[in-house]
């Protein structure tokens, strides 16, 4: 449950219709252990997942080995399913920063915005960091996230003028 309300705070906000479906998560400033925390909880939680390297499934590593891949190796992904109906994708792009897309078409209504907020706010729980969710792409300011001072997750972006 979050304080955050579908209709009222955020279906303008993760309309998926103008075609940028695939909103970013960005962790910054962690190291490998933050990674590791984030992996501890994914099997905590027993969230579903599937992790790959080059297209091979194989079983969840340590976040230091994964981590400390040779540079041209391919990106390993981690598939995490918080619920059946909410895939979130991390790439292991270098540990100072953990990063993974959502889909927006996943992210439609009241129960789906309750999964995304749990989500965000176990991992900024574990980690005592904040975690925001941009647009596509990225930019700034982030349009929501786990905001650690309120320990909740609240809107950033503000609607523009229609």
């Amino acid at each position: 449950m979050t304080d955050l309300r579908w209709p009222d705070h955020v279906a303008w906000l993760l309309d998926p219709t103008d075609g940028a479906c695939l909103p970013d998560v960005f962790v910054e400033d962690t190291v490998a252990a933050d990674w590791q925390a984030v992996l501890d909880l994914i099997q905590e939680r027993g969230w579903a997942h599937t992790y790959a390297e080059g297209g091979t499934e194989l079983p969840l590593p340590r976040a230091d080995t994964v981590l400390s891949r040779p540079a041209d190796a391919d990106c390993p992904t981690l598939r995490v399913w918080p619920a059946p109906e909410v895939c979130a994708i991390f790439r292991f792009l270098g540990e100072e920063q953990i990063d993974f897309d959502l889909d927006l078409r996943e992210l439609q209504g009241q129960d789906r915005l309750d999964v995304l907020c749990s989500f965000l706010t176990a991992i900024g729980r574990r980690l005592g960091k904040p975690v925001p969710l941009f647009p596509e792409g990225g930019g700034t300011p982030p349009l929501l996230g786990y905001d650690v001072a309120t320990d909740r997750v609240r809107v950033w972006w503000t609607q523009p003028d229609t």
